[in-house]
């Protein structure tokens, strides 16, 4: 064998093994708590405090996420599709004004039904869900979180109350807390209906909403959720009418 013909070998050889050197990096970024910091944001500090400040703990769970979840692939949205959910999700917030509990169990199902139809878990698998969105959508999937368990709460509190000869009318209270779940929920929504050019939910990616608590006089009902940061244009999407407020009819 020639001198030439050894050397190419030992740099197909070395080249072999960088690549492989660099895929098991890859594989293992995931398990070091800075790269899931950074992935997973606000959805590293819910797990670490589910686990009770076992960062340890915490990590675990987010790192079997990214491995059942990381590889999915979405599929995009046909365009009559887009327009069916938008509408709907248009319709759920001009509800809310006269049945802020029906508005908000509809978002949970309009939610659950679209991450299905982008190709995550089935929305009956509602864990299975949110742990894949929050892979992908880690920014924006506390809004998800927080309809689907408010409409439960209330579900249940409403059962309750009929079962006691009760009205079940919303306190103030509950109509704020479904206003906020529901304002926190359309960030998601944004991010499925119409996703970004980068679609992994990482800062920096799609459209930030702030928080419901802080979005101040401007998020009250009858007035336009702090969807955008002040200095971008306010979204121009169907969906994107005062919460609390009926669209007006078409001149």
């Amino acid at each position: 064998m020639s001198t030439g013909v050894i050397i190419v070998l030992i740099v197909i050889v070395a080249a072999v093994l960088v690549v492989a050197a660099v895929f098991a990096l890859r594989a293992r970024g995931p398990q070091h708590g800075g790269s899931l910091k950074r992935r997973f944001g606000p959805e590293y500090d819910r797990a670490v405090v589910r686990h009770d400040g076992d960062t340890k703990a915490a990590e675990r769970e987010l790192s079997e996420r990214v491995r059942r979840h990381g590889s999915l692939h979405t599929r995009p949205l046909e365009p009559a599709e887009r327009e069916r959910f938008e509408a709907r999700w248009t319709a759920a917030q001009e509800r809310f004004v006269d049945s802020p509990r029906e508005a908000v169990g509809e978002a949970d199902r309009l939610l659950a039904e679209l991450a299905g139809a982008r190709g995550y878990p089935d929305g009956a698998q509602y864990e299975e869900q949110l742990a894949a969105l929050s892979v992908h959508h880690a920014h924006h999937v506390d809004g998800y979180r927080r309809v689907h368990r408010v409409t439960h709460a209330q579900a249940q509190t409403h059962t309750a109350g009929a079962d006691s000869g009760g009205a079940g009318t919303a306190a103030a209270s509950d109509t704020e807390e479904l206003r906020e779940a529901l304002v926190a929920a359309r960030a998601l929504f944004e991010q499925l209906v119409r996703p970004g050019r980068h679609d992994d939910g990482r800062p920096g990616t799609g459209a930030r909403v702030a928080p419901a608590a802080a979005s101040g006089p401007a998020s009250a009902p009858g007035s336009t959720p702090a969807s955008t940061p002040a200095s971008e244009p306010a979204a121009r999407a169907p969906h994107g009418w005062s919460l609390g407020k009926r669209r007006p009819k078409e001149s």
